[in-house]
């Protein structure tokens, strides 16, 4: 049973408390929090505000509002701009069930597509958003939102995928990881270092033609902590690769993860097209 419920921001209180959520998911100062006045105005104007509560504390919130594609689309669709836990909480499902509500509430309002960003170097984010929400990704832009100062992202580029959450396929059930072949090619397999670190390969050219592998770190922090020169090497081979890949018509499909020491992590990336029936 969860110890935990789910249900809307709907109090003064509330909004305050999806405040210090922000502060302690993403030790984040006060310039890059979304204050209280837009997050209830959200709320009332269409978006979407739902908290995880244990007793009356609130531990995780998801947002997200109205949008489109383009300044032209007719095409509605919800961006989903925030999920944050707080750290004691992480992990224990709170996150997944957030998403699954907001599922539910964006399709009480008619809508079929849910996209958001992450750090594409996040493996945590990767196995929730990929692997069990069964989103697609063939979107990604270059050092989005410029430099910023939290913990998590400081002295590195913030590049991000877009991912599209078609919340009325199939593909979105709970789903099965793909079954993944081991001669399915990695395209920049890391070696490891005297310090135990990852370090990618010079990827393969040109890209294979049906599936294929992308290695990434499966603790991103622990490199940007321990070399910040390592970092901004992923975050650039991971973009070259990805771009080109995007570029081809390849989407990211599944991620992978092998325990170990090190743990491996991998996106799955294919030549397919998803929409809302599939």
């Amino acid at each position: 049973m969860a110890d935990f419920d789910i249900r809307p921001l709907r109090t003064l209180a509330d909004f305050r408390a999806a405040e210090d959520v922000q502060r302690a998911a993403w030790h984040s100062d006060e310039l890059d929090i979304v204050p209280l006045h837009l997050l209830l105005t959200a709320a009332k104007n269409g978006g979407v505000l739902l908290g995880a509560f244990a007793q009356d504390q609130l531990v995780g919130f998801v947002f997200s509002f109205i949008g489109t594609d383009a300044p032209t689309a007719v095409n509605l669709k919800h961006c989903s701009h925030q999920l944050g836990v707080r750290p004691a909480w992480q992990s224990r499902g709170v996150g997944y069930a957030l998403k699954m509500a907001q599922r539910e509430a964006v399709r009480q309002q008619g809508v079929r597509l849910i996209t958001w960003t992450y750090d594409p170097l996040e493996s945590r984010n990767a196995h929730l958003n990929i692997l069990k929400l069964g989103a697609v990704c063939h979107t990604y832009f270059r050092d989005l939102y410029g430099e910023l100062r939290d913990d998590l992202n400081r002295g590195v580029p913030t590049d991000r995928f877009q991912v599209d959450w078609w919340i009325a396929s199939p593909r979105v059930e709970p789903r099965r990881p793909l079954t993944l072949q081991q001669r399915t090619p990695i395209v920049n397999e890391a070696v490891i270092d005297a310090r135990g670190l990852p370090v990618g390969a010079a990827p393969i050219e040109p890209l294979p033609a049906d599936r294929f592998r992308v290695e990434f770190p499966s603790d991103f922090q622990a490199i940007r902590r321990a070399d910040p020169d390592l970092a901004l090497a992923w975050r650039l081979q991971i973009r070259s690769i990805c771009e080109a890949a995007f570029a081809r018509g390849y989407s990211v499909i599944d991620y992978v993860y092998e325990p170990g020491s090190p743990a491996r992590s991998y996106y799955v990336l294919q030549q397919l097209e998803f929409n809302e029936t599939g």
